[in-house]
């Protein structure tokens, strides 16, 4: 795969931690289990796109193909900009809910390997049609192949027959394995760890990921798309006083310095239609991104600051006082720093969520400003508790201060109520059924069908198509598709040996990649 340089000295860039890189999605066709899959895939990606299409602010997703692999390959979608195309992707999602019903497949289906060299030929003439003014050569797609076959066998197959392809442009190869599991209601689909003794088998270039053959697991295998994933930069610098938790040789003047990765825990609900705070947005819409968030995505060579300024007990903090979105700090897979400041860092950032977990303590800290000095009249501070969790990561949430406050009185309760008024509630409470833990994934709001409804209203005006603009290099496939049906015809990618399998460098080197940039006029489009 292709590896990010090292950044040089020139202007830094800010980091687009909103942005995605293009998606390719493979879907392999195989008899008899794609009749058990096909409906809940389908419903998985009606959810999320309805979701995404929908979100308000920055483009979360950028460009999307979809093939899918049974005794040929077929793009049924060719790359679009996902905003603003929701019917078109309703009607790929429809297409792709009638495969199974076309007819009898061969038993040997098509080599994937082929679907794989038509998405990066699509892309790279995608590419080659965006206006010059725009810059693509930090861009690559990444490509994920769902499939119910047995993923190391997938993955074997892949490496043999893209072994002589340059796969330059590709950021990321990933086969996800569907199985027939049992349904776990877990936050997001769990990867597949391979022993060093399959590491051979498994190929240097592929990742291998499994997940279950239910609706809610693809949902969240997909949402994980909205996350951002690049690793060219740290997103936050946590600042601890000097001397703590330190048994080093350093000087007690310098803080300890942990720098750690952000993301998100939730979407915002005021991003999106349909929700109880969807009133409150503004022309502006920011929703109620934490201070945090918006700092660390404009953030360049100076990252976001984390000063923490004194500990708390977990009980002395109450949680009228939090406001805002939650977020996740994790120790940086950064891959411009060296192996051992990374295993460093993670070390220092493990022994920080012990001790706060040990001790029952919280953290108090204050957002300092990316440029200070700048003005006598910066910023208003924004303040943060972080949590320790018994994963490694830490949860941060914005907290108030005085500037803030309402005053209330809250009364103390008396020590016994009624006893008839406390026969009666109990009564009514003991009829409730009791959970230990409160599941999201378990709670609906139907906001995915308002989306979809609300999408539905407001239909994708027809776009100019590029392919007009000069004369057909390439002669279309000779296949035969409904006439109803939106085909991309992709001439075979031709084969470029590469000149040697470079050594995969280290998991955290892989570059993140920007969006992909479009302009309004490119949307919608068919290739020759």
């Amino acid at each position: 795969m292709h590896r990010g340089q090292a950044t040089g000295k020139g202007p830094s860039t800010p980091i687009h931690i909103y942005q995605q890189p293009p998606r390719l999605l493979i879907v392999h066709v195989v008899l008899p289990s794609w009749a058990d899959i096909c409906s809940n895939l389908c419903d998985a990606l009606q959810n999320f796109f309805s979701l995404v299409c929908s979100l308000m602010g920055p483009n979360r997703m950028s460009l999307f193909s979809l093939y899918v692999v049974h005794s040929q390959d077929e793009c049924i979608l060719p790359f679009v900009q996902v905003k603003g195309n929701f019917a078109r992707l309703q009607t790929c999602i429809s297409e792709l809910r009638t495969v199974q019903t076309e007819g009898t497949f061969r038993a040997q289906s098509a080599p994937l390997n082929m679907a794989v060299e038509d998405g990066l030929q699509q892309f790279e003439q995608y590419s080659r049609h965006v206006p010059s003014s725009v810059s693509l050569d930090n861009t690559s797609l990444e490509i994920t192949v769902l499939t119910s076959q047995p993923g190391k066998e997938v993955v074997k197959e892949l490496e043999e027959g893209l072994k002589n392809t340059n796969l330059v442009r590709v950021r990321r190869l990933q086969v996800v394995e569907i199985t027939n599991g049992g349904l776990a209601y877990m936050d997001s689909a769990s990867p597949v760890e391979p022993s060093n003794d399959e590491s051979a088998i498994l190929g240097t270039d592929i990742d291998l990921q499994t997940i279950d053959n239910d609706t809610v697991s693809m949902e969240m295998f997909f949402k994980a798309w909205l996350h951002y994933s690049g690793t060219d930069h740290e997103h936050v610098h946590l600042l601890l006083p000097p001397g703590c938790l330190s048994n080093f040789s350093r000087t007690r003047e310098n803080p300890m310095c942990l720098k750690c990765d952000l993301q998100e825990r939730l979407l915002s609900p005021s991003l999106l239609p349909g929700t109880a705070d969807g009133s409150l947005r503004t022309d502006d819409p920011k929703g109620d991104f934490s201070t945090i968030y918006q700092m660390a995505s404009r953030a360049s060579s100076s990252q976001y600051k984390l000063r923490v300024i004194k500990a708390l007990q977990f009980s002395g903090v109450c949680e009228s006082l939090m406001y805002g979105l939650p977020f996740i700090l994790r120790p940086t897979s950064c891959w411009q720093l060296d192996w051992d400041e990374l295993e460093i860092n993670q070390q220092h950032f493990h022994a920080l969520c012990h001790s706060l977990l040990k001790r029952e303590w919280l953290l108090l800290a204050k957002g300092e400003p990316l440029s200070p000095g700048c003005s006598q009249r910066g910023p208003a501070s924004t303040f943060y508790v972080i949590m320790p969790s018994p994963s490694l990561s830490l949860l941060v949430k914005a907290v108030a201060t005085r500037e803030l406050m309402l005053p209330n009185a809250f009364l103390l309760l008396p020590e016994d109520p009624p006893d008839d008024s406390l026969r009666a509630v109990e009564s009514v409470l003991d009829s409730l059924e009791l959970e230990t833990t409160y599941n999201p994934l378990q709670v609906w709001s139907c906001l995915y069908s308002h989306c979809s409804g609300t999408l539905a209203k407001f239909p994708v005006q027809p776009q100019a198509n590029w392919e007009r603009r000069g004369p057909r290099k390439h002669p279309c496939k000779a296949r035969q598709f409904q006439a109803n049906r939106v085909r991309a015809a992709v001439p075979r990618l031709a084969v470029t040996t590469a000149p040697s399998r470079a050594p995969k460098k280290p998991a955290v080197q892989k570059a993140s990649s920007e969006a992909f940039p479009m302009t309004p006029e490119e949307e919608g489009e068919e290739y020759p």
